[in-house]
């Protein structure tokens, strides 16, 4: 039903003003950790995979997969989080990460082709999922490997209703729209619940990570 009223959007402004505060959150941490071991037991790492992290944040992913991998690009609309994630990558002396501020929706997709895409806690704050999963195949080298952390489907009440994002996902739904993408090789695990208090009690959100492949070898 359309309406005139506008929903807030979460967007880069929002996260550029949690930005220096996000670390802090030990949830966010423990879940950066969950989502990076279980990506390291679904996904053949090695030293050659370039990666891009989509919707890095402050790269709590990506920072724990780092040694295992060889040039990471982490990617983010927020100048906010990718600043702490420079911070990072100067104070840890790390050389293979480097920022890219980026919306693929908006903005041209960079030239270069990845072997792997992570990205956690983003695609239910992107509008298209249609666009933004075959834009990540067009991204990947052929056999190169998709892994999406997100929300299952909750009742909207992990943002709240004035929050205009995605309701977490149906996973036979996300499925069917990543192999009308071109993915093939489709799994889904369950990786870490985040339980937050309601009125009604404490209510768990539970965060899967899909795992996929582009065809080709």
């Amino acid at each position: 039903m359309m309406t005139n009223t506008q929903p807030n959007q979460l967007d880069a402004a929002h996260f550029d003003s949690k930005a220096r505060q996000w670390d802090d959150n030990p949830v966010f941490r423990e879940r950066g950790l969950k989502i990076a071991e279980a990506v390291r037991k679904a996904v053949p790492l090695n030293r050659g995979m370039n990666a891009l992290d989509y919707g890095c944040g402050t790269g709590l992913l990506s920072f724990p997969l780092k040694d295992e991998l060889g040039a990471v690009l982490m990617a983010d609309s927020s100048g906010g989080m990718l600043e702490v994630v420079n911070e990072k990558i100067a104070a840890q002396g790390v050389d293979n990460m480097k920022t890219l501020k980026l919306d693929l929706l908006a903005d041209p997709a960079p030239a270069q082709r990845f072997d792997l895409i992570v990205t956690a806690m983003t695609l239910h704050h992107v509008p298209d999922t249609d666009a933004i999963l075959r834009i990540f195949h067009d991204l990947l080298q052929p056999g190169g490997y998709l892994c999406i952390a997100d929300l299952d489907q909750e009742d909207g009440s992990f943002h709240g209703p004035e929050v205009d994002v995605h309701h977490g996902f149906d996973r036979a739904d996300l499925e069917r729209r990543a192999a009308q993408a071109g993915f093939a090789g489709i799994r889904f695990q369950t990786v870490f619940s985040i339980a937050k208090e309601r009125e009604s009690g404490t209510q768990d959100y539970p965060v899967f990570l899909m795992t996929a492949r582009r065809a080709g070898a």
